[in-house]
């Protein structure tokens, strides 16, 4: 395992379980001391320290990074991972919806960003990395508001780049397919018959399977490491060619 991250600090969100748990497992690995917010600690014991926190409310973000700086001056790689799904189209979404779910993916990026700046700012290696969606570049059905969430994040992830990049912040993001997660597992398990929706969303993606965890945390790390230094408002797609490939049937 490569050991480009040994002491750099890192904060992850979303760290609990999934694609966070991935970056946060992966992080520790190269070398690097994690930081995981995430409401409960999930499977992050032994793998990075854990601050519980609800990126959907500015008090609870405050308070983690009160904690943070107790126990460090500075932050290199910031990976805003948190967020919610959500199922249905336009005209079946409420206004409760609406704003759970742009408040999490889209207003908790912000929120997590400009707690995080002032460590940000103390590093030679600043990185951050958000963590979008194929919903932001292919149109999925009955993915309405979720979809709009994460366009939200890619432009965002652009905007924070413009921004930050004459103190010599990183910012990208990736844009992962339909991902191997408890999430998805749930998603399934909703369905009339699971093991039918679930061979759907193999077959949307060209490589004929689900994204594994590990493959979006190794791109994560791909866009945090300090090697990569001259990549900077960059969406890096991870979807098993759903975006870019149209196969003959």
């Amino acid at each position: 395992m490569s050991t480009e991250f040994t002491g750099l600090t890192a904060v992850v969100t979303g760290a609990g379980s999934g694609i966070g748990l991935a970056v946060s497992k992966a992080l520790h690995a190269a070398g690097a001391k994690v930081f995981g917010l995430d409401i409960q600690s999930g499977d992050m014991e032994g793998v990075a320290t854990w601050i519980e926190c609800d990126v959907g409310e500015t008090s609870s973000v405050q308070r983690a990074f009160e904690r943070i700086s107790s126990e460090t001056s500075v932050i290199d790689i910031l990976a805003n991972n948190a967020g919610i799904g959500a199922v249905g189209t336009v005209a079946d979404a409420t206004d409760d919806e609406w704003y759970r779910v742009m408040n999490i993916n889209v207003a908790g990026i912000g929120r997590v960003t400009t707690a995080a700046l002032p460590l940000l700012r103390q590093s030679v290696a600043a990185s951050i990395v958000n963590t979008c969606s194929i919903a932001a570049t292919a149109g999925l059905p009955k993915r309405a508001v979720y979809s709009a969430s994460k366009g939200a994040v890619m432009s965002l992830t652009r905007a924070m780049a413009a921004d930050l990049v004459n103190e010599k912040i990183r910012v990208n993001c990736v844009n992962p397919g339909t991902a191997d997660t408890p999430w998805v597992e749930r998603l399934l398990s909703l369905a009339d018959d699971p093991g039918a929706e679930r061979a759907a969303l193999e077959a949307r993606q060209p490589l004929g399977r689900l994204v594994s965890a590990p493959e979006v945390a190794r791109a994560i790390l791909y866009l945090a490491s300090p090697y990569q230094a001259s990549t900077t408002g960059t969406v890096l797609a991870v979807d098993g060619g759903m975006h870019g490939l149209r196969l003959p049937k």
